[in-house]
């Protein structure tokens, strides 16, 4: 196997135990570093980025106290705008507690680090279990780490990069594209411009703050980039993506840009996504380059299976369906996989290479919450692996993608199902999925879940038919 391995193995080896760089929470004081104050940072479930700023002096006592952790309203879960979703009070405050690995420099203000961290109870209450537990079951957080610990007993573990694309804009009123370029064009990051200027020093924040920066590059669309981050194991790459994109907001902003993460803004154009990378590992398992192990292709069989609920995870929006069209580069209509191909929801990529062959996940966009939309995907796909399920749909490799087949050629090929192709039907594909709500997330997340994202389509929805209006709401929000 040593030989034939290394004739077809390519791309760079990572291994389940990567880890991601931070700083420890004694560097702190390190006056090299010269911080000043700690940003306590979350993400609500309609994928908002939120926090409180601690002047350093004030963290340090926190951390000192018996339970360190700050104070925030039950509402938040439940808020858009200053709306409050139905079934989320005014009434009651979580402790928001510190998750000290993963404290990261803030490269777009000096002096700044910033740390994730667990919702949890002030006062415990007795769970499921008949057990005292601090446990709060909308810590999106706590449910991917619950959903990769329950893997890791099996001894089944995930790497997980991600791609990030968004469009740098001018303006917002009207919405003006900061660029104009063909994809990976050298012309969209022509040198001494603006845009050249902001990408640099985006590529430089991702990599100062201690995640591995693979490469960048001009996407199809006006406007539109992408930056490729390293894997790490979920919960760390769910993290560092949330911080990459915070650096390209705030960096944008300070070039005087804003950076939008809105799934798709020009109808004749291709539109945003966050490819979602996924390897399934396990040493029980090994692979090999002719075809996928048994834990790989049980993984893609639920995955798949499922894939029509969860797109109500990964494209939360009713602007994320302006993506899910056959023929542009999004992945198609139709619940498939392909070697290579990007007509399907998901492409296996490096397929004869067993040391980086993973999947990529193309049904995912940046209006969704990276730990839910995670959670969903490996707990469907762990689901699939624990009960041995048997992948039936067939390589869709090409040259045809499978809205060019004719139904008899689709049949053929295990090809049966669409996904869903609009908000309305997604939800209500959740709402029957077992799957999700007894295993992956509970019913308590799944209900809360459905009743914030409805607000959050009423939300945007506030312009009614002024569909310019409309656009300027989204790419503010996102």
């Amino acid at each position: 196997m040593g030989k034939m391995a290394s004739i077809y193995d390519h791309g760079v080896d990572y291994s389940p135990l990567t880890r991601a760089t931070t700083i420890p929470v004694e560097s702190l004081k390190d006056p090299y570093l010269n911080i000043s104050y700690v940003r306590i940072q979350w993400v609500d479930l309609v994928n908002n980025i939120k926090c409180r700023v601690f002047p350093l002096s004030y963290f340090l006592k926190l951390l000192e106290s018996s339970r360190p952790g700050v104070g925030v309203s039950k509402a938040s879960m439940g808020l858009v705008y200053l709306m409050v979703a139905p079934g989320f009070s005014r009434q009651g405050e979580y402790l928001y507690v510190p998750d000290l690995s993963t404290i990261r420099l803030c490269p777009y203000s000096s002096g700044e680090v910033v740390v994730f961290g667990w919702f949890n109870e002030k006062t415990p209450y007795l769970g499921i279990d008949n057990k005292l537990t601090l446990d709060v079951p909308l810590c999106s957080r706590a449910t991917l780490q619950r959903v990769v610990k329950e893997s890791s007993k099996a001894g089944v573990e995930y790497l997980v990069g991600f791609e990030s694309e968004f469009i740098l804009l001018r303006s917002t009123k009207p919405v003006v594209a900061a660029s104009n370029h063909s994809w990976s064009a050298t012309n969209g990051f022509s040198s001494g411009t603006v845009v050249a200027k902001t990408l640099k020093e985006i590529a430089d924040g991702i990599q100062s703050s201690g995640i591995e920066l693979q490469m960048y590059h001009a996407e199809g669309a006006p406007g539109q980039y992408e930056f490729v981050t390293g894997p790490l194991p979920p919960l760390e790459a769910a993290d560092a993506l949330i911080h990459t994109r915070e650096i390209i907001y705030n960096t944008a902003a300070k070039y005087g840009l804003r950076a939008t993460f809105a799934p798709r803004i020009y109808m004749d154009s291709v539109g945003s996504s966050t490819h979602t990378h996924i390897s399934v590992h396990s040493e029980d398992n090994k692979k090999v380059p002719d075809e996928l192990s048994s834990i790989e292709s049980s993984f893609l069989a639920s995955v798949l299976a499922n894939l029509p609920a969860l797109t109500a995870l990964t494209l939360p929006t009713q602007a994320s369906y302006k993506r899910v069209a056959d023929g542009v580069w999004s992945g198609g209509t139709y619940v498939n996989w392909g070697t290579e191909n990007r007509e399907a929801p998901v492409r296996l990529t490096n397929a004869t290479s067993p040391s980086s062959r993973n999947f990529e996940m193309r049904f995912v966009d940046g209006t969704a919450n990276p730990y839910v939309a995670l959670a969903g995907i490996l707990g469907v796909g762990f689901a699939g692996i624990r009960d041995k399920s048997e992948l039936k749909i067939k390589d869709c490799s090409g040259p045809k993608t499978a809205a060019q087949l004719t139904e008899n050629e689709r049949q053929a090929l295990g090809i049966t199902q669409r996904m869903s192709l609009t908000w309305e039907e997604a939800r209500q594909n959740l709402h029957k999925n077992t799957i999700l709500r007894d295993f992956v997330l509970g019913s308590e997340y799944m209900e809360r879940y459905l009743a914030v994202n409805q607000t959050l389509a009423d939300a945007l929805d506030l312009d009614g038919n002024d569909e310019v209006a409309a656009l300027t709401r989204l790419v503010e929000f996102y």
